[in-house]
């Protein structure tokens, strides 16, 4: 039986290995972009599955290729309010809110929800920002209370006040064949030992003590250890982003990709839907923050889509 080799996992470049302060992830650097839009969008993952595209070979040869996609459920986000910030020597720092006059009722599980609002715009401040919330009971996954966060849009103020009192599509936001960035929480596995959180090999029978951990900490002196030994620790439920994901295909009609039975750890989808390239970071359910690539990579043609799989993975 031929030996199995497996490098070395565990990036040094994401550090320090620590759980996530939250389900869901923030925005920090954007796109920049003036057209009059919402820059981001927010959706639950559902799950996995496989197309099949086709396109023109050379000679006329039809070419059939089985693309994996990753599904994430879009229903609308509504605005909560508009927040004016101001660069100062120590970062940027909220001055003051615009919020919308109507609310959803479940908002008041997740802050307590201001009675009365003033409508002052300051005089000078250098950018805003959209403050937005979820409606997960659209979703029908068995959650009621919304995610609030902020994305950043594009155009004036006089088109961002009109944002506030309608709801936010994905469609409205994105475009097949465009690429984004999806910034989400990553799969949680507790606390886990070196094998698997770093990938290092068993210690043979000859050696000392213990099997599943680092043969050498470090050296005598200095008399410390570096954060570069591997060693146990938080395993997963991280904040990652992952880069220029292109997306296939922005539906309305459920029935074209819901499976029999419904998606496992997640059930039938009843939203508006978007299909990425790709797999995407996360398990079932969690929330997912789409932005504009910060690289600026352009769009490229989708494929001609012939066949989405919808055979039930229980």
């Amino acid at each position: 039986m031929a030996k199995r080799h497996q490098p070395r996992s565990g990036s040094l470049q994401f550090w320090p290995r620590v759980r996530a302060k939250r389900i869901y992830s923030t925005i920090k650097n954007w796109f920049p972009n003036t057209e009059a839009k919402p820059l981001a969008f927010g959706g639950y993952k559902v799950g996995m599955t496989h197309i099949q595209t086709t396109k023109q070979g050379k000679k006329g040869v039809e070419i059939i290729t089985k693309v994996p996609v990753t599904i994430i459920d879009c229903p609308p986000l509504k605005p909560l309010s508009i927040r004016f910030y101001k660069n100062t020597p120590y970062g940027s720092k909220a001055i003051t809110q615009i919020f919308s006059k109507n609310l959803e009722k479940e908002l008041a599980r997740k802050i307590s929800v201001p009675k009365n609002t003033k409508e002052e715009i300051p005089k000078n401040y250098d950018f805003m920002k959209l403050v937005v919330y979820t409606q997960p009971k659209l979703a029908k996954f068995g959650k009621k209370k919304p995610e609030i966060f902020e994305i950043p849009i594009g155009g004036d103020l006089e088109y961002a006040k009109s944002l506030l009192e309608k709801e936010i599509n994905i469609d409205e936001v994105f475009k097949a064949g465009q690429f984004l960035d999806a910034h989400a929480i990553t799969k949680g596995k507790g606390f886990t030992g070196p094998v698997k959180r770093f990938g290092i090999s068993l210690k043979s029978h000859k050696s000392e003590k213990k099997r599943r951990a680092p043969g050498n900490l470090g050296a005598f002196t200095p008399r410390k250890t570096s954060w570069k030994v591997p060693q146990h620790g938080q395993h997963g439920y991280h904040k990652r982003t992952e880069y220029n994901k292109q997306v296939v295909l922005i539906d309305e009609n459920p029935e074209k990709i819901n499976q029999k039975g419904g998606f496992q750890s997640y059930g039938p989808i009843k939203n508006k839907y978007i299909l990425i390239k790709g797999s995407i970071q996360g398990p079932a359910k969690r929330l997912i923050i789409l932005t504009e690539s910060i690289r600026g990579t352009k769009a490229k043609p989708i494929d001609e889509i012939k066949y989405i799989s919808t055979e039930s993975k229980q």
